[in-house]
């Protein structure tokens, strides 16, 4: 009989936001982390989860809006992953989806991504608004001052690693990583 797992997919926006909430206190196998946007699912661990997960498996994710930003997305995935023979459990929302058919549950999770999508919507229309009030009141100078091609290229000829590059310049050091093969 195979060994099942409990598996965990957790997900923040950005490198700067804390894990530790999600999934907290779980007794995991193994934990599959992205630290970058939701807006689609070509993220690394996400894809890496469903190479990994297999029958008997269940997987826990902390809220639906960790797994995805809108209808299509999530439905997709918990279709895949139970594809493979494995359960999807949202820990905030307390479902649980191990491919058995409930028109209930298909409701709950549709309803639930609908809400979260519509919210991310209104989130980003928001802050579309606040920039432009901003920009018009000449108080908006814009994001992070981007960094050029040639500064990193310049480190990394220099003999700097990535890592260390990324540090010098206040980047991400996949960013060092894109630049170096582009």
């Amino acid at each position: 009989m195979a060994n099942h797992q409990r598996l965990g997919y957790i997900r923040v926006s950005t490198v700067d936001q804390n894990l530790d909430r999600q999934l907290d206190g779980m007794s995991l196998d193994e934990k599959f982390i992205d630290k970058c946007s939701g807006k689609d699912t070509d993220r690394p661990a996400l894809q890496e989860l469903l190479k990994y997960a297999r029958s008997g498996d269940e997987v826990f994710v902390h809220d639906i809006s960790r797994m995805a930003r809108n209808v299509e997305d999530l439905l997709g995935l918990i279709r895949k992953l139970n594809g493979n023979g494995a359960s999807i459990t949202f820990v905030k929302e307390n479902l649980t989806f191990n491919g058995e058919a409930s028109p209930m549950q298909a409701l709950m999770v549709s309803l639930l991504g609908a809400v979260y999508q519509f919210e991310r919507s209104m989130l980003l229309e928001r802050q579309r608004e606040g920039i432009a009030k901003a920009k018009a009141a000449g108080k908006y100078t814009g994001g992070k001052p981007r960094i050029d091609r040639d500064s990193v290229m310049s480190c990394l000829s220099d003999g700097m690693s990535v890592r260390a590059t990324a540090k010098k310049l206040g980047i991400s050091p996949s960013t060092v990583q894109r630049m170096k093969v582009a």
